[in-house]
């Protein structure tokens, strides 16, 4: 087994752990490989090993691996959106994690249009614990944010994600991601058939154990899986 082989055999033996611990069952959680850090070839490995959701967050960097790699997976831009870039991840990328603007729903509505493509499933992105570095709708903005988006036949809610601040202890971050599940349930006690929200984008390698105690069914992963220090989503 190659080394990616090994850290995704730990991966999952955590996510087994922590479902374990919330009485969860595990096929409910997904795991995108963030590839930001990986070449072409370091990505492939990652398919490889049947890893089929691949998360890229910079659009000059994700269009080239996709034209190489496209057909092997299901692609999700998990960094944060300019409006300008939308005509490119549209009809390549399944998902985008990062909605967090009207804006930015109107020009993708434009451009599914144009391009006659698939609804893009999207993420409504709540900055829940407030930092200024970070991007997202308040959570006191996201019922008229998420009815607004919800009028677009082009935009598919796939459900919420936030970031966690980086803390020394995970156990930290526990209450912003209990927060985001209040706020899922929120939008859900709305009944209305277009905002049904299913899932929630939360946790990333050095904390991912925890979103998924506290509801996460995708977990962002780079660098628990290509190993290394840098960072992944």
């Amino acid at each position: 087994m190659n080394e990616f082989g090994k850290h995704w055999e730990k991966v999952q033996e955590r996510i087994q752990a922590a479902c374990r611990r919330a009485n969860r069952d595990p096929r409910e959680i997904g795991v995108v490989a963030v590839t930001k850090y990986s070449d072409v070839e370091d990505t492939a490995r990652l398919l490889d090993l049947g890893l089929t959701h691949v998360g890229e967050n910079k659009v000059q960097d994700a269009v080239p691996k996709w034209k190489v790699l496209g057909d092997r997976g299901t692609w999700h831009f998990i960094g944060h959106m300019q409006r300008n870039k939308v005509k490119e991840i549209i009809g390549r990328f399944q998902y985008l994690h990062s909605l967090d603007r009207l804006s930015l729903a109107q020009e993708i509505d434009r451009r599914v249009r144009q391009k006659e493509a698939e609804p893009l499933s999207c993420f409504l992105q709540v900055n829940v614990s407030g930092e200024e570095s970070k991007f997202g709708i308040s959570p006191k903005e996201l019922e008229e944010f998420a009815k607004e988006v919800a009028n677009y036949s082009t935009i598919e809610v796939a459900g919420l994600m936030t970031m966690a601040p980086i803390v020394e202890n995970p156990e930290e971050v526990r209450p912003i991601f209990r927060e985001l599940k209040r706020l899922q349930k929120q939008l859900q006690r709305l009944d209305q058939p277009r905002l049904r929200v299913p899932h929630l984008s939360m946790g990333m390698s050095q904390d991912f154990d925890i979103a998924i105690e506290e509801g996460a069914t995708w977990v962002r992963l780079g660098s628990v899986l290509v190993g290394g220090g840098k960072r992944g989503r």
